[in-house]
């Protein structure tokens, strides 16, 4: 990943994704839904990509989409198969030894980033899409004719991750914590002013502390009763934050597990539960993983922010990664 991409004026800025095109149910389409035919590329410790693998398993889509995994941390050259740590070798489809490669091969005019998740398309091997937000509501819907009656979306309960009727809220929550929350931690952590850092780490916490304001509800998931969009999409920041987020992006104003009692209860919910309603599809996802969290962002920041120049230092801890519920 090229340094100036992200950074403007000591602010981090993250650039578009560039893959826009949509698996649907109509099989006149040109990305018809169909088992055996995609395949889901990306690094678990990236949270963007690990919404995708955590809606692949509430969806039970796990014989449907192939998940092709690079390794957990970025190479020289950005994304790359290793062979180690839960990695392929290399792309199964082509060969190839980074993600870099495979963009080209989609577009060989390609000159943007080398993002992860990347969902492909086997029969026309070809990118369909590179924005994690597409993909999973495409992993809503679009499969369900393929799927059992209960996995479906129109049979989960309160109607489904996307419901009609909390739709708006939905939305409204997404735009904020997207700002503030999923991408707050980024530009608060890659800030290479103290202004830009400021700037984005009171806005940050100012949004934790609406979210436990929001738990204060007294039910299990963020916007009620049901499991939907809003909690997935919050899910895979927080889970990260006392880990990696807290350390190494310097977003240490407070702490998930000492400052949040409401956040972090809804944390561990999630996390360990193995209900019918998450399929364990957050512990799953998570736990193979948490423990590399500090490292890769460690890794990335020295990176981005030192240029490498200064010494890589890796914080340890903490010293239980989440707690247990009583």
């Amino acid at each position: 990943m090229a340094t100036q991409s992200y950074q403007r004026n000591g602010r981090f800025v993250r650039p578009d994704s560039t893959f826009r095109h949509f698996i649907t149910k109509d099989p006149q389409s040109q990305f018809p839904a169909e088992a055996g035919r995609y395949a889901l590329y990306l690094s678990p410790g990236c949270p963007w990509a690990h919404r995708t693998l955590i809606v692949r398993l509430l969806k039970g889509l796990e014989s449907v989409i192939d998940v092709y995994q690079v390794h957990p941390f970025m190479g020289p050259d950005g994304w790359y198969f290793s062979g180690s740590d839960g990695s392929l070798p290399k792309d199964p489809l082509h060969g190839f030894k980074t993600l870099k490669e495979l963009y080209h091969f989609a577009n060989p005019n390609y000159s943007g980033r080398y993002t992860v998740p990347v969902l492909w398309d086997k029969k026309q091997d070809t990118m369909v899409n590179n924005e994690s937000s597409e993909i999973i509501r495409m992993f809503y819907t679009e499969f369900d004719d393929l799927l059992p009656a209960e996995l479906r979306e129109i049979n989960r309960p309160g109607g489904g991750f996307y419901p009609d009727a909390l739709r708006k809220e939905i939305d409204e929550v997404n735009a904020w914590v997207y700002d503030t929350v999923n991408n707050g931690v980024y530009k608060t952590g890659f800030a290479t002013t103290q202004e830009s850092y400021e700037d984005n780490l009171f806005p940050l916490f100012k949004s934790l502390d609406r979210l436990e304001a929001m738990l204060g509800h007294g039910k299990r998931y963020v916007l009620g009763d049901h499991l939907t969009e809003a909690d997935i999409r919050l899910y895979t920041t927080i889970v990260r934050f006392d880990v990696a987020y807290y350390p190494v992006f310097l977003c240490n104003l407070k702490s998930i597990r000492h400052d949040y009692p409401l956040l972090y209860l809804w944390l561990r919910r999630l996390y360990w539960d193995q209900g019918s309603e998450t399929r364990g599809a957050f512990f799953k996802t998570t736990a193979p993983n948490i423990h590399n969290y500090g490292s890769g962002y460690a890794k990335a920041r020295h990176k981005i922010v030192f240029n490498s120049a200064e010494p890589l230092i890796i914080p340890v801890g903490p010293a239980v990664l989440i707690d247990p519920l009583p």
